[in-house]
């Protein structure tokens, strides 16, 4: 693969503020993966959250519960270590405006009613991470530094 593709995929000026936003997000993001996929924390899991999704019109609902799951539980895991924040963000925040417009936009704004103000903030710091990169703690930075 083109080494400058990955140097520019991976090298930030972000500084040490990215970090503040890649962890908390990164527990949310492996929390809500981990109930899609495992059924932990109290989640239903692949079949039961792929039954949700079809009940809702998101079909196959199976394969989209694993998508979702998927890109949060391993989004979040690559936020949390800082490797390949950008493309990682970047799925996270496809995933974050489907959950928005099927989910959460007709119950409106606040969380009391399902609204979609807590994934609009999830969406809003994984777009932001797509654009500034992992910052300087990050595995992205420390590989960056050595394709130099």
């Amino acid at each position: 693969m083109n080494t400058s593709f990955i140097k520019t995929l991976m090298t930030t000026n972000a500084g040490f503020a990215a970090l503040a936003l890649r962890i908390p997000t990164a527990i949310i993001f492996i929390a809500h993966g981990a109930q899609k996929l495992f059924g932990s924390f109290g989640g239903y899991g692949l079949e039961g959250t792929g039954q949700w999704m079809a009940s809702i019109g998101l079909e196959p609902g199976y394969q989209l519960a694993l998508l979702a799951g998927s890109a949060e539980f391993f989004g979040g895991i690559a936020l949390l270590i800082g490797l390949l924040v950008r493309p990682a963000a970047l799925m996270l925040s496809v995933t974050m405006v489907v959950a928005i417009f099927s989910v959460h936009f007709a119950n409106g704004l606040f969380m009391t009613n399902n609204g979609y103000e807590f994934a609009l903030a999830l969406l809003a710091v994984s777009f932001s991470l797509m654009f500034s990169g992992a910052g300087k703690l990050s595995l992205d930075n420390l590989l960056a530094e050595k394709l130099a």
